[in-house]
């Protein structure tokens, strides 16, 4: 008896600790996303600076010791020489300027919110020379969630500024509806381009439900409220409308990627299909093949770079809540692959 009793107070005692932890856990979450709201920070590092350190520090390694005292006076004359120059260019004509934007789409395009911010942001300080360069990377999610996000980098356009979109590994569908807002899309050779379509998937256990004498009253004003439902009866007309009300997002959806990219062929393209960056390229769904580093590389060379990121301030409460978030959904990506890769072996 007293062992038994024994063991039932273990098993609260540890089911209480599991449940203190997994509250914890989710409070601190919630208070991440509760910072990601308030408080906001905008950053910016300009990239010239942080690649030229970097090449110094290959340089001083890849030098015998006896020479890096050499190479330390080279480097401070080429500072001087760097300020005499931009001293000069200040009292002249300033050097243009490129400003670097990331954009990282999940389903509902969550970080529109802070993009559009950004975007405000640049066009506030932004000259006419400047270059506003996008890096991209989406495979869509829900139109009206895409849509505002287009909108917002449509802003730069509307106000004049040459924005260039790099997509290193996708902009299918609402990515590519982002993309396409701007005067020229650099993608990598192997990003995934396109999916110009749209897709709706509803599940229906009307069937089961009878089955089991389980009847579902779905009472609506409006004669197309509700189309298509997941526990009542699909009729034909509600499959038809369903039909036609995604036939129209599809036109919409093909009148604002042809009114961006004229040259394009969208009767053809529009197909919901996916080509590689270089069979993107002669079907002119985008301008240039390469990668967003090769290009801000080449841009350093003639114009300031900076990146502008809108993020909460990183404090203890934040890293300990984004570290709960990552183990949270490492864990739930592995059980994704093995689930995946068991499938593989299966077929």
């Amino acid at each position: 008896m007293n062992e038994w009793v024994a063991e039932i107070g273990t098993f609260i005692v540890q089911t209480t600790v599991v449940m203190a932890l997994i509250g914890i856990g989710l409070l601190l979450i919630a208070r991440t996303k509760q910072d990601k709201q308030s408080d906001l920070k905008l950053t910016i590092e300009p990239l010239n600076d942080q690649r030229r350190r970097r090449v110094r520090r290959l340089r001083m390694a890849a030098t015998l010791p006896g020479a890096r005292k050499k190479l330390l006076k080279l480097f401070r004359s080429e500072d001087k020489k760097r300020q005499k120059a931009n001293k000069a260019e200040q009292d002249a004509t300033p050097t243009s300027r490129v400003w670097v934007l990331d954009f990282h789409g999940d389903l509902k395009a969550s970080q529109t919110e802070h993009f559009a911010q950004e975007v405000s942001a640049i066009i506030g300080v932004a000259a006419k020379e400047d270059e506003v360069v996008v890096r991209l990377e989406s495979a869509g999610g829900l139109v009206h969630a895409y849509g505002l996000a287009a909108a917002q980098l449509d802003r730069l356009r509307t106000a004049g500024l040459t924005t260039t979109v790099c997509i290193d590994k996708v902009a299918a569908s609402g990515g590519y509806l982002m993309a396409c807002t701007a005067q020229h899309i650099k993608a990598a050779p192997f990003a995934v381009i396109g999916s110009i379509g749209v897709v709706a998937q509803v599940p229906n256990i009307h069937r089961l439900l009878k089955r089991h004498d389980i009847d579902v009253e779905l009472l609506t004003a409006g004669k197309y409220k509700r189309t298509l439902t997941v526990l009542g009866e699909n009729t034909e007309e509600g499959k038809a409308k369903f039909l036609e009300d995604l036939e129209n997002t599809h036109r919409l959806f093909k009148s604002y990627v042809a009114e961006r990219r004229p040259a394009m062929d969208i009767d053809t393209l529009a197909t919901g299909e996916i080509w590689y960056g270089s069979e993107a390229l002669p079907l002119q769904l985008v301008d240039s093949v390469g990668t967003s580093e090769a290009y801000l590389v080449g841009r350093m060379s003639e114009a300031q770079v900076f990146t502008v990121k809108l993020e909460a301030p990183k404090t203890f409460s934040r890293k300990l809540g984004l570290a709960v978030s990552e183990g949270v959904e490492k864990a739930t990506l592995k059980a994704l692959g093995v689930i995946d890769a068991a499938g593989w072996q299966r077929r």
